[in-house]
């Protein structure tokens, strides 16, 4: 089965767009500013079931604006099992309990790398993990990683009402070409340098740790809850045989 099997009238890219068009103007990025570490971690074909938890619970008007299009489950369920983690990258933030609460999707267009390479980028953040910088930081680290791999635009595709992505990108240095219900951002990146793969190097080593010691944390978690209802248990039937 094909992703033209999915009966909708758009097509699923990396979530904001196709790729099938270069921008013909773009301004060149510029370093981040107010920058804070979030741990981003790379996402496998493991993490499906979590990809797929974390874009279902978008709400109708937050997949519209992800997809372009009013996405089912249906949909999004067929989105997930297309990813193909072995061309593009897929990275997420998970909060304390394990739950995606943000992801990225950069979508590689099929030259890259090459001296006109583009990539393509497409992000979700749950409602409850907004505004606190997550889709601005799922950006810039995916403007390192795309610059660390001889991509030289990064583009946006997406609905103009979009204004917070659309934002986030013109932070960036990007430049936004709005044709009606539509904009596009492209953003040039800088070459990539030995300090820019240290940096990327660190990040993911850094979010690694995070994460092993997030899973840590939640075993102890469980471990401690089933004592707690092993004690709760006792208490009960010691109660019940002194009745």
């Amino acid at each position: 089965m094909t992703i033209d099997d999915i009966p909708h009238t758009e097509q699923p890219t990396s979530g904001l767009g196709s790729l099938s068009a270069a921008p013909t103007t773009g301004a060149t990025a510029s370093p981040a500013t107010n920058w804070s570490w979030v741990p981003i971690r790379s996402l496998a074909p493991r993490h499906r079931e979590r990809i797929v938890t974390h874009l279902l619970a978008l709400n109708a008007g937050d997949r519209y604006l992800r997809f372009g299009y009013h996405a089912t489950d249906a949909q999004i369920s067929k989105y997930v099992d297309l990813l193909d983690f072995a061309s593009d990258e897929v990275f997420g933030i998970f909060s304390r309990r394990l739950e995606l609460i943000a992801m990225a999707h950069l979508a590689h267009a099929v030259a890259t790398p090459s001296p006109s390479g583009i990539s393509e980028f497409g992000v979700s953040v749950l409602p409850h993990a907004r505004a606190r910088g997550f889709g601005r930081r799922l950006f810039e680290h995916a403007m390192l990683h795309a610059r660390n791999r001889g991509v030289e635009t990064l583009l946006i595709h997406a609905l103009s009402e979009n204004t917070a992505m659309l934002k986030i990108a013109r932070n960036a240095g990007a430049t936004v070409v709005r044709e009606g219900s539509e904009s596009d951002a492209a953003l040039k990146l800088p070459p990539d340098t030995f300090g820019s793969h240290i940096d990327e190097l660190v990040e993911q080593q850094a979010a690694e740790l995070d994460y092993r010691l997030k899973v840590r944390a939640r075993q102890v978690g469980d471990i401690l809850g089933a004592i707690g209802d092993v004690k709760a248990s006792l208490n009960k039937s010691t109660h019940v045989a002194e009745e």
